[in-house]
């Protein structure tokens, strides 16, 4: 194996090892994903559903003749009144006056609830109480408050203010008192022996609230773009009451619009009556008049010569009165116009010019969508200043034309006028008698006319008014949308909690990794270090790591072996360009606590495993610490051990033998040279020319010399002696290492301060191994799984 062949993948994208990386975590999508599923299921369990209902009507347009404002849409002066009336009517439809006589028609703004052990349900409709607030109306509609039920028997019942209040026993149909005056509370027997022994709980809230609630969870919209057919929607926690609510918006709505209708007709109703009474005191007068001058001149019968001239002046005095009638009407009229203050329903159909009905047709629908606007919009409402605009433009219009009607009728009255006083002139001829009765039928013809019109626009616009049509058509009555709520929908509640369970584990392992900074394997550490080789990766196993034996088939024994084996690889590499033995191996790392000395003790053994002469050098006079894998008794404060080693052999005159202490592990034996004891000048120990006779010799006389050496990124001491090196392994520890760390060693070989670099990664998850590590150790040893556990 050529290890300097080592492939870089820094700037590539490793997809296997991306998806190995979520994969190896499998546990925690597991348990993420039990744990959604749990909580989902107590959260359908647990919540209450929402039932949709929805209705189809249709509004209604009253046919109407051209008013004056229709030459100003022929030349696109205004909009559309298509999308506009449609919009007006779903304004109009969810008016905050409507769905408060909607929250009191289905008294919406007293909810009754079941409780259960967790969740209050509400019952609707078959309620086993009913409940008579004998206060006022405007008092019980704002009141908010609440009070508890306890059915015990057919005729008591138990009441208390809050859940933990003490229980009151009352006779139903007994006053009680409550924030919002008495009540009385009765029972509903037809659901007596359902409910007996249960505890409710009853919230009364301001019907305001309660209306503008439902005002917001109601979405009016029409079917398709342009068309008048509108769909009405509502979501509710119970399917009745949510149709419920909707046929009685649609309900209210059609009665006040025929109320709206009805205040039209009365107005024009009234109105014609006050100018019957009028025209009937004239007409009775004339009768009266006739009857006494007949009476005094015992006039009968009218026949003469002039019966032409009589003929010709009662047509054209019927013509006259009536003419003068239709003024007297007009002039009325457009007092009343003119005189108004804002703007209110005008009588119609009082006058013959349909350009005046039509426009006076118009101004009253106009009138009474803005008064329905008014409802839930205030006068500054951009709806409402249009319609203001509009009703001033149609009332100067209908002013103008009354104008122009007097004028007209002004003009036909003098030429009638005129017309009359002819006809009289030749009538001077003829009995004065004859004249006079002539005078007073001629009046009689001209007042009864109009009395005879009145009376038909009366009936006219009573029969209107009766026969008048809802102004929405329902299409579909209110109707629940699926066969289930539309939320929780199971289905998606369980998808969402599996989406939402692997999108966690996966994101806080994406996060984690992206905030990550360590080395984690052989893998990781290849990336960064390019083509210097990484010799080994050394697993972890758990608990405080032991020193190898001889015929050991672990894991960690497996691992060293494939670092002893490349290190030969290198050893012999260097031997053929160098023709040296190329034997000292110095171990070393950035900080302590990395495992190099657990490292270099191992990696000793497992070279003396094979019959080699090693030597195990502690060469971190700073920290020693190989004493701990090897000489107890150092612990317990042998001063031979301790004060026999390197650093008393690099300060006096002993030889090399002394300081070199054979050691038997088990069933293998290697020398060691211990630290000794801790100098004040360790650089300067090194620095001397006895640590480089000291590497010379032992280098001739052992097969390996493994030195374990001080941190690189610490202090300078491995530095300083790095030269004579012929290996130097830099030990990495997975999830303690981080990147940045790895670029001095590899600065320091590119300036030339160290040679023959090498990496190994200590203390590996099982998770982690690279290269498919974790297949290749511990092969003889026979490991249950889990489900092995379940066999006999």
């Amino acid at each position: 194996m050529d290890l300097n062949s080592t492939t870089n993948i820094k700037n590539g994208i490793d997809i296997k090892e991306i998806i190995k990386n979520y994969t190896k975590n499998w546990k925690w999508f597991l348990v993420a994903m039990i744990l959604a599923l749990v909580l989902a299921f107590v959260y359908l369990r647990y919540t209450t559903p929402q039932y949709s209902a929805i209705a189809k009507i249709q509004i209604l347009s009253e046919e109407s003749s051209k008013s004056e404002l229709s030459v100003l849409k022929d030349m696109g002066g205004f909009s559309s009144g298509s999308d506009v009336e449609v919009l007006d009517e779903i304004l109009s439809i969810k008016s905050r006056s409507n769905f408060i006589e909607v929250v009191k028609s289905l008294n919406l703004n007293v909810k009754v609830y079941t409780e259960g052990r967790i969740l209050e349900t509400e019952v609707y409709k078959k309620t086993p109480f009913t409940f008579n607030f004998l206060e006022q109306d405007s008092i019980v509609d704002k009141a908010n408050f609440s009070f508890y039920i306890n059915y015990l028997t057919e005729d008591k019942f138990g009441f208390s203010r809050t859940e933990e209040a003490n229980v009151e026993k009352y006779t139903f149909g007994s006053k009680v008192e409550t924030p919002a005056g008495d009540v009385v509370i009765t029972p509903s027997f037809e659901d007596v022996k359902n409910y007996k022994g249960r505890k409710f709980k009853v919230v009364v809230s301001p019907v305001e609230l309660i209306a503008e609630s439902y005002r917001a969870k109601v979405n009016i919209a029409p079917t398709e773009k342009g068309s008048k057919m509108l769909d009405l929607f509502l979501t509710d926690n119970d399917q009745q009451k949510a149709k419920d609510i909707l046929n009685e918006l649609i309900r209210i709505y059609n009665k006040n619009a025929l109320d709206s209708r009805k205040a039209i007709a009365d107005k024009t109703s009234n109105f014609i009556d006050e100018r019957i009474k009028v025209i009937a005191s004239s007409l009775s007068n004339y009768d009266q008049e006739a009857q006494d001058f007949k009476s005094q001149k015992g006039v009968s019968d009218i026949q003469g010569e002039t019966s032409l001239n009589y003929s010709m002046s009662t047509s054209s005095s019927q013509e006259l009165e009536s003419a003068r009638i239709q003024l007297g009407i007009v002039e009325a009229m457009k007092d009343q116009v003119e005189n108004q203050d804002g703007f209110d329903v005008l009588p119609t159909g009082v006058t013959q010019d349909p350009s005046i009905t039509s426009a006076v047709s118009k101004y009253n629908e106009l009138v009474i969508t803005r008064k329905n606007l008014l409802k839930n919009a205030s006068a500054n409402n951009p709806a409402v200043l249009a319609l203001n605009s509009q009703l001033a433009g149609i009332k100067q219009g209908v002013a103008s034309s009354l104008s122009s009607t007097k004028n007209a009728l002004g003009l036909q009255v003098n030429n009638l006028s005129k017309q009359v006083s002819q006809f009289r002139s030749k009538l001077y001829t003829s009995p004065i008698n004859q004249r006079k009765l002539t005078d007073i039928a001629r009046k009689q013809n001209s007042i009864e006319g109009i009395y005879l019109f009145l009376l038909q626009r009366r009936e006219e616009s009573q029969i209107a008014f009766a026969s008048a049509t809802p102004k929405l058509k329902v299409i579909d009555n209110a109707y629940n949308y699926g066969y289930g709520p539309v939320y929780p929908v199971k289905r998606n509640i369980y998808l969402l909690a599996i989406v939402a369970s692997l999108f966690i584990p996966f994101g806080f392992i994406y996060v984690s990794d992206l905030l990550d900074n360590k080395i984690h394997n052989k893998l990781d550490l290849e990336k960064i270090v390019g083509s210097i080789p990484v010799v080994a990766e050394i697993p972890s196993l758990g608990k405080k790591p032991g020193l190898v034996q001889k015929n050991d088939r672990s894991v960690l024994a497996e691992s060293f072996r494939i670092l002893r084996t490349n290190i030969d690889y290198l050893i012999n590499t260097s031997k053929k360009s160098s023709g040296k033995k190329n034997n000292i191996v110095y171990l070393t790392s950035s900080v302590s606590g990395e495992g190099k000395t657990f490292l270099a003790s191992n990696l000793a053994l497992i070279f003396a495993n094979t019959g080699k002469k090693v030597l195990l050098v502690g060469a971190d006079i700073r920290n020693p610490k190989l004493y701990t894998f090897f000489d107890a008794s150092e612990e317990k404060g042998n001063k031979r051990a301790k004060n026999t080693g390197l650093t008393e052999y690099l300060t006096s005159d002993i030889k090399i033998k002394d300081i070199v202490k054979p050691t038997v592990y088990g069933e293998t034996e290697l020398d060691i040279i211990y630290s000794g004891k801790i100098p004040s000048n360790p650089a300067e120990l090194l620095m001397s020319t006895k640590m480089e006779s000291l590497l010379k010799e032992v280098s001739e006389t052992y097969d390996y010399v493994i030195v374990d050496t001080a941190p690189m990124v610490v202090v300078t001491d491995t530095l300083l002696i790095s030269k004579y090196a012929d290996q130097l392994l830099y030990v990495t520890r997975a999830g303690s290492t981080e990147n940045k760390v790895i670029q001095h060693p590899i600065h320091l070989k590119e300036e030339g301060k160290i040679s023959n670099l090498s990496f190994i990664v200590n203390d590996v998850p099982e998770a982690d191994l690279g290269y498919g590590g974790k297949y290749g150790y511990g092969y003889g040893v026979n490991k249950k799984r889990w489900w092995h556990l379940f066999k006999k």
